[in-house]
C-alpha cells in the first residue's frame, strides 16, 4: 500500500478549515482569470472510473481537465473490475497509467479501498457516504452570492443522505449555520451531528437536526434539496415516497425563508416531489447557476492535488 500524504480528496472532514478556504479562493481565480490556468494539467491523463450514472459530475469534470490541459479517460462497466478484478489490483494498475483518478461509486469503502493501494491523487465523484466535490461546489456558490459565508443558515429539507453529511461537514468547517429537516429514521446518525456540531461552533456555525422543514426554513438564507430515493435504492421507492411527504420546498416553505434566501437542489431535480415546478424554475432559484459553479471548483480541487502529489 502507498502513503497518500494528503493528496486525496475523498470527504470535506479530512481537510481544515484554511485547506477548504484556500481551495474555494483558487477557485474564484480559476473562473476569473481561465486564461491563467491551461496548463496544470499538461501531459496528464487523468481517469473517471465511474461505477453510477452521472451528467454533471461527468461533464464538469471532463470539460475541466481539458481547459486545465490535459487529457481524460472514462471508465465504466466495461473494465475488468466489472467482472471481479480486485479494486486492489485496479488501483495499482491503473497507478501505472494515469495521473489522477475520479472515482464515482456505491459503498465508501470502495474509494477508501481504492486510494490506500493507489500512487495517485484520488478525488471523490460521489459515493454513497460523501458527496464532497458537489458540496464545496456548492460553498463556492454560496460565498458569490451573499458575499460570504459567516453567519449564513441553510436549511436542507430530506433524507439525511450523502448530500446532506458533506453539506453538514462544509458547514461544520466553514461557519455555516446548517439544519437538516428529516424524518425518523432518515436522518444522520447523533453521534456524528454531536460532532460535526461541536466543530461548527468552534468556526462560528452550528449543525443541527429537526422534525419539521418549517422550523428548519425559518429565516434561513438558503433551502436545499435533493433527490428521496439515491441511486441504489429504488426498490425503497414507494416506502420513501410515504415517509418524505410534507418535505418538499414549495411556496409555503419559501415564505418562511428569509427575504432574501435562495433555493439549490443538487439535481437531477423531480419536480412535484421534492420541490415544486413553481419553486425550482422561479426567480428564487439558483440551481443551475448552482450546477455551473461545479467547473471551476472542481479545477481548483484537480490543481490542489497535483500540487501535494508534488510535494
Amino acid at each position: 500500500m502507498t502513503e497518500k500524504s494528503g493528496r486525496s480528496f475523498l470527504t470535506l472532514l479530512e481537510h481544515t478549515t484554511g485547506k477548504l478556504r484556500s481551495i474555494l479562493r483558487l477557485a474564484g481565480h480559476v473562473e476569473k482569470n481561465p486564461e491563467d490556468f491551461r496548463g496544470p494539467l499538461a501531459w496528464k491523463t487523468v481517469g473517471l472510473l465511474f461505477e453510477k450514472s452521472s451528467t454533471r459530475t461527468r461533464l464538469s469534470f471532463e470539460a475541466g481537465i481539458r481547459q486545465l490541459g490535459g487529457g481524460s479517460l472514462f471508465l465504466g462497466a466495461d473494465i475488468q473490475l466489472a467482472r471481479g478484478e480486485s479494486i486492489e489490483d485496479t488501483a495499482r494498475v491503473m497507478s501505472g497509467y494515469l495521473d489522477m483518478v475520479i472515482i464515482r461509486t456505491f459503498g465508501h469503502d470502495r474509494i477508501e479501498t481504492f486510494d490506500r493501494w493507489a500512487s495517485i491523487p484520488v478525488i471523490n465523484g460521489l459515493t454513497d457516504g460523501h458527496h464532497p466535490c458537489q458540496a464545496l461546489s456548492d460553498f463556492y456558490y454560496m460565498e458569490k452570492v451573499f458575499g460570504g459565508l459567516s453567519g449564513l443558515s441553510m436549511a436542507f429539507v430530506g433524507d439525511g443522505n450523502n448530500m446532506a453529511r458533506s453539506l453538514a461537514e462544509g458547514a461544520a468547517l466553514l461557519g455555516v449555520h446548517f439544519i437538516l429537516a428529516a424524518p425518523e429514521g432518515y436522518r444522520l446518525p447523533e453521534d456524528e451531528v454531536a460532532h460535526l456540531d461541536s466543530l461548527a461552533r468552534q468556526n462560528g456555525g452550528s449543525v443541527r437536526i429537526v422534525s419539521d422543514p418549517r422550523e428548519a426554513a425559518r429565516k434561513a438564507h438558503v433551502l436545499y434539496t435533493d433527490v428521496w430515493t439515491s441511486m441504489g435504492q429504488e426498490a425503497e421507492s414507494r416506502q420513501r415516497e410515504q415517509a418524505f411527504k410534507g418535505y418538499v420546498i414549495d411556496g409555503r416553505l419559501l415564505a418562511e425563508a428569509d427575504p432574501s434566501a435562495i433555493v439549490m437542489h443538487c439535481l437531477p431535480a423531480y419536480r412535484g416531489k421534492e420541490i415544486t415546478a413553481e419553486v425550482i424554475d422561479g426567480p428564487r432559484s439558483r440551481v443551475f447557476e448552482q450546477a455551473a459553479a461545479r467547473l471551476p471548483l472542481q479545477k481548483a480541487i484537480m490543481i490542489d492535488c497535483m500540487e501535494r502529489k508534488g510535494q
